[in-house]
């Protein structure tokens, strides 16, 4: 058994902080496990739950979409998480200590993975794998080196209910976004890593 599938199992009976106690299913994460490309969101809405699943909803949809359009690629070949893998109730903010309690999670899943490219999707996912309180506006629109010094790049993005909600202009930085992702892979894979 891949190490991948021993931890969704350890998450799949995780009880570290109160989400635990309201989800439907833990939404541990999917995708390749050896991509290059790693998008992270901040959590699971109630689709997700419902499915078990990341980035099933709408917001799943465009993103699937603007993978496709602006990367070439589809949700099979890259793999996707969340920052808390339960669905806080009524799809607020995770709060500090839910981050900090699957944290661990998330961190094992990018080691696993061993992405070139993490692609950070919304406030919560860059503020956490960056290890700032920057907010996103601030963030994105350029690479970004992993903050241990030894890890994937990272490209912040808004969260795909972002530019559902906030219209042509965010979804223009969104695609740039992706295609800057895109193109951060492509030199990581000519210089030789993945």
């Amino acid at each position: 058994m891949s190490q991948l599938v021993e931890l969704r199992e350890e998450a799949a009976g995780c009880t570290r902080c109160p989400l635990a106690a309201g989800r439907t299913h833990v939404v541990f994460g999917e995708g390749d496990p050896h991509a290059g490309l790693m998008l992270v969101g901040e959590g699971p809405g109630r689709e997700e739950d419902r499915l078990g699943r990341p980035f099933v909803g709408r917001s799943g949809q465009l993103l699937d979409r603007l993978l496709l359009e602006e990367t070439g690629l589809t949700r099979q070949d890259v793999y996707i998480a969340n920052v808390v893998k339960c669905r806080p109730p009524n799809n607020r903010d995770p709060l500090p200590d839910e981050i900090a309690a699957c944290r661990p999670y998330l961190d094992r899943q990018v080691a696993l993975v061993q992405p070139a490219v993490v692609l950070t999707l919304g406030n919560f996912a860059s503020r956490t794998l960056l290890g700032t309180g920057e907010g996103i506006t601030r963030l994105r629109g350029r690479t970004h080196v992993w903050p241990a010094g030894s890890g994937p790049v990272v490209v912040p993005t808004f969260h795909p209910a972002a530019a559902l909600r906030g219209g042509g202009e965010v979804m223009a930085k969104m695609r740039a976004d992706f295609v800057r992702a895109r193109q951060t892979l492509d030199a990581s894979r000519a210089a030789g890593s993945r």
